[in-house]
This record gives C-alpha cells, structure tokens and sequence, in this order.
C-alpha cells in the first residue's frame, strides 16, 4: 500500500464527518488534519482471535471518525502492527484510502515475532547479534535498544507488518530506559546518531515525522535521573538538520491522574521554565497523550466534581475529554481493541471538546474537593 497521510487525504477524511462532527474534533498537526481520539493498541494477549479483534475494530474506528492509529513493534509481539495493516487494507476497500489516516509505530525494545520463543536470549542471539544488526554492549537494561543499525531493521519490519511504505510518525520507544545505565552524555550520543538515521529515514521516503514515546521520561522533576529535556533533545534535531528537522511529535502519558504535562515545570527554554504543554508549543512540537483512560482505571469511579465540570454521560467520556480537550494535547490515544471500545469512544466525536472555562472550574473544584 503506497503513499502516507497528507494533508489533502486527511482533509478529505475530516470532510467526510463534516456533517456529524463536532468543531475540534479534527485539528491541524504538522501539516496534517488529526482526530482529537486516537486508536491506541498496546494491550491485548498475542493469539488470532485479539488480532481480528483489534483488525475490525480498527476499521471500525476509521468509519467513525478516528483517523490516528499507533501501535508499536513490540505489541503484542509485532501482532498489533499486522492488525493495523490488515484494517487499512480494509478501510481503502471501504473508500477510505491510507493518506486519510495518520499511522503511527515505535521502536526500541527488543521484541519476537508473534510468539514467545522457547528461548527467548538464544532467539535475539542468533536473530540480531549473530547477523551484527547490535552488539551486547549497544542493549540496555536487558531489552532496549537505539543502534542505527538495530532502527532501521525494526522500521522495516515495522514497514511490512503495517503494509505501507511510509510510517507517518515512528518514534524512540521509552528512549528513558537508558538512563539507568548509561551516563547522560553516552546516552545523548545515542539520540544523536538514532536522529541521524531517522533523518535520513525521511529524506528516504519510509517515514515523514519522527519523536519520542516517553513513560516517565517527560513526567518528572528536571533533576531526576531519568528525566528528559525537550529542548536539549529538539536542538540535537536542530543541529542535524536545521530549522526543517522532523523531530515534531512527543508521546506521554497525561490524563485525569497524570497532569504533569499541564502542571509541571520541568522543561526550560530560553532561560524560562516551563511545562511540557508550553515547550512544546515554543519549539513547534506536537503533543500526544497516551493512557488516557489509564487502561480503563478512569473509565468510572471518578469524583463527582469532575462531572459537575465536563458533563458528559459518563466517566468514560469524561477522562476522554479531559485529556483531548487540554490547551497543548492534539490527540489523546485510547485503547480500541474491540468494536464496543469503538462505539463507546465514537459519542465523543460529537460532542465539543471542553474550552477554558469547564477547565477553570475542573481545578477550581478539584482544589477544594
């Protein structure tokens, strides 16, 4: 399947719900128009049954309104690439062609293929080391990797799991893993010579924008072992490529428990400290919140002052809004493995995103809850 997402198809797509829905539900990011819902795949068991699942309810997804799909390589052992693949091919049967949907995949963890293997370090031996794709000394933590030469094998399996020949945002996967073994410096050569390959990636064709997908990495105080600074990681980007580079898109968890990203200042640009909502916003970065439900922790259960702020029918909904509605996320990831996710998900695409004054009131009342 050729071609990626534009700017043309993703209009195109946008214009196919114009009539259903709501304003800003779709939104411009780096040149593309994206869905204020992503469809996320990260969980799931590795057998046949979850990965048509997840293969119809992606389709299902895209018939809905949701034009953003991310998965990563190690997902249920490259299965959840494959169950992406399998419903774009659907979707273009269906008049919804692959450059109205932006694809989005990871690399880094060392991961097998489809099953666990009996043997799982005699597996990666003879797979990768044995082939010199990484040496020993190039993993971290017994699992993580960032080699070139180990990213550009993982972005073309990822490429043929997917079915496409451009991935649209392939991100560094957890690049904070590393720092609990290796020095801050090493580990900025690293991202160094990771953001040379994925430049070269781009003026290759197999991808348009690259980044990081980050856990705890863009979360913490600056001074934390593992922490990240946007802005020392954009000017390694800036340095390699200039002010055309693709570094353009961050993955982290934020949603109703995790507002780091909105309340603290941890990033400093220019000499001014700043949250990661506000630096990315200065340094021209797009935001991505995965864990928007906290797999499904904040589907129910939640304070009643957060209903009296976002309304909605459900706590489900309300998460959701919570975390697509905030000033610097563009689209807030939620797992969609089978078609009731879908349907449950798809009443937020009618509905407007919240503006600042159900905000104000949200921390007003969470405040003095």
């Amino acid at each position: 399947m050729s071609q990626a997402a534009t700017l043309e198809g993703t209009q195109r797509y946008a214009g196919k719900f114009k009539e259903f829905a709501a304003e800003g539900h779709f939104r411009e990011a780096q040149g593309l128009i994206v869905s204020s819902l992503g469809a996320g795949t990260y969980l799931g068991q590795p057998n046949d049954s979850t990965d048509a699942s997840y293969a119809a309810a992606l389709v299902e997804a895209g018939l809905a309104g949701f034009n953003l799909f991310d998965t990563a390589i190690n997902y249920r052992f490259q299965r959840s690439e494959r169950s992406v693949g399998t419903a774009l091919k659907v979707l273009a049967k269906k008049g919804f062609p692959r450059d109205e949907f932006v694809v989005c995949t990871k690399g880094g963890y060392l991961t097998p293929d489809g099953t666990m293997p009996p043997d799982p370090n005699r597996y990666f031996f003879e797979e990768y080391i044995q082939r010199g794709v990484f040496t020993a000394k190039e993993i971290s933590a017994g699992c993580h990797c960032m080699a070139s030469r180990f990213l550009e094998n993982q972005l073309q399996r990822s490429l043929r799991n997917l079915g496409v020949d451009c991935v649209d945002v392939y991100y560094l996967h957890n690049p904070e893993t590393q720092l609990g073994e290796v020095p801050r410096a090493e580990f900025l050569a690293r991202v160094r010579k990771a953001f040379e390959f994925l430049e070269a990636a781009v003026r290759g064709g197999k991808i348009r924008f690259y980044g990081m997908a980050t856990w705890n990495g863009f979360r913490q105080e600056a001074k934390a072992a593992d922490s990240l600074s946007l802005p020392e990681l954009e000017k390694i980007a800036r340095e390699l490529a200039g002010d055309q580079h693709h570094f353009r898109f961050v993955q982290l968890p934020y949603n109703l428990a995790m507002t780091e990203a909105l309340t603290l200042g941890n990033q400093t640009v220019a000499g001014e400290t700043r949250t990661m909502m506000e630096a990315a916003s200065d340094l021209g970065i797009t935001l991505v919140a995965s864990a928007a439900l906290l797999q499904g922790q904040l589907a129910q259960n939640l304070p009643p002052f957060v209903a009296e702020a976002l309304g909605l029918e459900n706590d489900l909904e309300r998460a959701l809004q919570f975390a697509r509605s905030s000033p610097g996320i563009t689209t807030a990831l939620v797992g969609m493995s089978r078609a009731a996710h879908v349907e449950a998900n798809a009443k937020l695409v009618g509905a407007k995103p919240a503006g600042a004054e159900e905000f104000t009131k949200l921390f007003e009342r969470g405040n003095s809850a």
